[in-house]
């Protein structure tokens, strides 16, 4: 699968697309660590389909995707820059976001900003961000994940942290796959996106106000970096229960392909 790039008033976006409707129908959105490659396997399931047409893009600051023009960014900022993007795709039907770990802050943002365009919301390990926790707290965060960054830099940050993104008893293909993926990050980018991250609320998000959208919640019990019960508390504050994708890690999308794919809507 060939990504593609836009170039728009001086900002460019790479994505996948894969899918034969005429419309676009869902929009998949990666975590801090990885790019639009964690979604391979669910574009691939979809390629053949007449009834689905599925974008996955790089982030701002990911891969080829334009930075965004603040040091610290917000994820209304990542959520303005992704409807900047279906604009210029000409995207004007409503559409399935789903989004995993940081990019459930995305995605819920998008949501929050522009409710009528979302047909549905999609949270996958969801990150629920450090906007609600102290200064102290934020600030602590924030320098654990760029200090780890920078004695490291991506390569080794990867070698570092691709076990913890997958359950034990992963194979190690899928560990190199997670590797690979993170390995690549710039660094730029993934330092914007952890201030987001560091001060971002997803629970404030999805409640000022509550999407009139379904929203479904699901999470790998086994996941340790996102836990199930934390991932509870995001179901929790919208009247949810929170879906289990049985015992795989926080890269779901990579170690249970066909579940995520069946709860998104396809097989």
């Amino acid at each position: 699968m060939n990504p593609r790039i836009i170039h728009s008033e001086g900002q460019s976006i790479q994505y996948f697309c894969s899918g034969k409707a005429q419309t676009v129908s869902h929009v998949l959105l990666h975590g801090i660590g990885s790019s639009m490659r964690s979604w391979s396997d669910q574009l691939e399931r979809v390629k053949a389909s007449n009834e689905h047409l599925v974008l996955a893009w790089n982030a701002p600051g990911y891969g080829s995707s334009s930075k965004l023009g603040m040091d610290a960014p917000k994820a209304e900022d990542y959520a303005s820059r992704f409807w900047q993007w279906l604009d210029f795709m000409g995207v004007k039907a409503p559409v399935v976001l789903v989004g995993h770990s940081l990019g459930c802050l995305m995605a819920a943002s998008a949501a929050r900003l522009s409710a009528s365009r979302v047909s549905q919301l999609i949270l996958l390990s969801p990150a629920r961000g450090y906007g609600a926790a102290s200064k102290d707290v934020r600030e602590q965060k924030l320098n654990a994940r760029l200090t780890n960054l920078i004695e490291h830099g991506p390569l080794g940050m990867a070698k570092l942290r691709a076990h913890a993104m997958l359950s034990a008893h992963a194979p190690e293909a899928l560990r190199l796959r997670v590797q690979d993926i993170m390995s690549q990050v710039d660094p730029k980018g993934y330092t914007q996106a952890a201030h987001m991250l560091a001060n971002a609320d997803l629970c404030w998000e999805l409640t000022h106000p509550k999407p009139s959208c379904q929203v479904l919640v699901a999470s790998g019990h086994l996941d340790s970096i996102t836990p199930p019960e934390e991932c509870a508390l995001v179901a929790q504050a919208i009247g949810q229960e929170l879906l289990d994708l049985g015992p795989v890690g926080h890269a779901c999308s990579i170690e249970a392909p066909q579940k995520v794919s069946q709860l998104i809507g396809w097989v």
